[in-house]
């Protein structure tokens, strides 16, 4: 711990530091220093933990920019937290290439009754036995109120307290990789949260640019150098201090650089010198809508060197064609014709009209480039909770068009993902829920969510309130379900793809593509695939069964290719 208590506040004319608990009220004045930055001229001595916090020009105590803990919540002071008095228990651990492995989404606050680091380790097994290779966890960064999404955090080094704080964030992935689980940290970098932010406080984080969720972050205007070595420092905190293998980048189109080297190029550049000194592979996956192969394409062919990027085309080609929906940005989707491309070019969208956008979007996806560098989903946290009630496709598909869904996303060329749940075939909804603990900033998100659906065209009535607890208690999962018998049949089905997925090489692209009707099929490995979109028997005319791989029911079937 630097008990010099170092701050940027560049345009400050006075930094002091208030530490609080039992030196209650002690004030010390901060010393200018290089750069912007001010620290006291002696190191504080003792090394018990200290809550403390800073007054900026008289305004304040306010929480660290780079506070490591939060234990009473954004608007209080901070607890000092050292990261190094852990012992780790991972020493063997050497790390899991991420590109073509399983992953699996969750969140922390919901994946168990209780919602806490600890509690989640009881389940790690669950996703062993699964045959998961990888945990995804929505952000933990610290945010307002008790529970929510985590896309609101406010101090990014900090992990939510209600989750058990960095201790517990650290037992928890010493636990993953102590099972064979790597870790990948869902990071927001594109904005703040609309309550507890004081970084405009200590200096000029924020940008001019703005984008659905608020300001944007200062990546390219005066003095953003330090705001960008701020997002760099923290994406290191996360994979050297807390032991984590991979970041993955939330909406990364809305950043808001035009330096000659974009953040995301620079974070690709220090995370893999990072991974070259600590000898484990360290990934970058990009939440991106752009559709620009750019962001995965290597640096020296002039990409930003990004190790992988989510696909929401496959997504919307897979829903479109198993729920029939064609409203919004489904619309260009619908057709079998849209599965077939985005199987065999990785984008639907290389160009073409959008007709959501209102104008030609995306470019082909370099030919080069491996289709595991793309993730691949039928469901996850963004696709089921921003739907009015947050319903997932176990509301509205078969049996069979769940374990098509399951066999689309696992068995094609992608990096596969599932969401919490999804593989007992989970009927509790995923909502959006809040906490915020400002009662004009509740109601606001409340009338926003339902203002937000009623132009698509759903019944405000049916639109759940976001500060309603029982929206939250819904969202829960029920870990009764997976021993049900048509659960567990589910279950068991997805645990098989796993396995077999395992038996074909993770590069290995779709070829033979064929969408005839609502039969789609392809090869892919050695193996051929077959489904019927609308979970019906699939004909004669698609392959004999006798020599089945693995099939569900009479609407999936996977066989020797030949």
């Amino acid at each position: 711990m630097n008990r010099r208590f170092p701050v940027w506040a560049p345009g400050a004319s006075t930094v002091s530091l208030v530490i609080g608990g039992g030196d209650s009220g002690a004030e010390h004045v901060l010393t200018r220093t290089d750069g912007g930055w001010w620290q006291l001229d002696a190191p504080l001595p003792g090394d018990a933990p200290l809550d403390y916090g800073f007054v900026v020009d008289g305004d304040g105590p306010h929480p660290d920019p780079r506070s490591l803990r939060q234990p009473h919540g954004v608007h209080e002071l901070s607890r000092e937290f050292d990261p190094s008095a852990h012992e780790w228990a991972d020493g063997s651990w050497r790390g899991r290439e991420l590109t073509g492995a399983v992953i699996y989404e969750l969140h922390i606050g919901t994946f168990t009754p209780i919602g806490t680091l600890d509690s989640a380790i009881a389940r790690l097994d669950h996703l062993v036995e699964l045959g998961v290779d990888a945990v995804e966890v929505l952000p933990v960064n610290a945010f307002n109120g008790e529970h929510g999404w985590g896309y609101d955090g406010v101090l990014w080094y900090a992990v939510h307290e209600p989750y058990g704080g960095p201790a517990a964030y650290q037992r928890f992935v010493d636990a993953c990789h102590a099972r064979g689980l790597a870790v990948i940290q869902d990071v927001v970098y594109n904005h703040l949260g609309p309550s507890g932010n004081y970084l405009p406080v200590y200096g000029p984080y924020l940008g001019d640019g703005h984008s659905t969720w608020g300001a944007s972050v200062n990546l390219d205007g005066p003095q953003s150098d330090e705001v960008r070595q701020y997002i760099v420092d923290n994406a290191l905190y996360w994979l050297r201090e807390l032991h984590v293998d991979g970041l993955r980048l939330d909406a990364v189109h809305a950043l808001h650089d035009e330096r000659a080297v974009h953040i995301l190029e620079e974070l690709a550049t220090r995370v893999d010198a990072a991974s070259a000194e600590l000898g484990r592979p360290l990934t970058l996956i990009a939440e991106s809508d752009l559709n620009d192969p750019r962001i995965i394409r290597d640096r020296a062919r002039t990409g930003y060197g990004i190790g992988a990027q989510w696909d929401d085309d496959v997504h919307h080609a897979i829903h479109a064609n198993l729920t029939g929906e064609t409203t919004g940005y489904y619309a260009d989707f619908a057709g079998v014709a849209s599965l077939a491309k985005v199987f065999d070019r990785g984008f639907f969208h290389d160009g073409t009209w959008s007709s959501f956008r209102e104008r030609h979007h995306g470019r082909p996806l370099d030919a080069d480039i491996p289709h595991t560098r793309l993730v691949a989903f039928s469901q996850d946290h963004d696709q089921i909770g921003n739907r009015a009630v947050g319903d997932r496709l176990t509301a509205t598909l078969t049996q069979e068009q769940l374990a098509a869904a399951a066999t689309l996303t696992l068995l094609g060329p992608f990096t596969p993902m599932l969401f919490m749940g999804e593989e007992w075939g989970a009927t509790t909804p995923w909502q959006f829920f809040t906490s915020h603990l400002e009662k004009e900033l509740g109601e606001a998100t409340a009338r926003g969510r339902i203002a937000e659906f009623a132009k698509m065209g759903w019944d405000p009535d049916v639109v759940p309130d976001p500060q309603n607890p029982e929206t939250f208690e819904r969202s829960h999962l029920d870990w009764s379900e997976p021993e049900q018998q048509e659960h567990a049949r589910l279950l068991a089905f997805y645990r098989d793809l796993i396995a077999l997925r395992r038996t074909v090489p993770a590069d290995a692209r779709a070829t033979d593509i064929v969408a005839d009707g609502d039969v789609f099929s392809f090869t892919r490995g050695g193996m051929r695939v077959l489904v019927n979109l609308r979970g019906n028997r699939l004909p004669e005319s698609a392959g004999s069964t006798p020599d089945a791989l693995l099939r569900f029911g009479d609407a999936v079937r996977v066989a020797p290719a030949g």
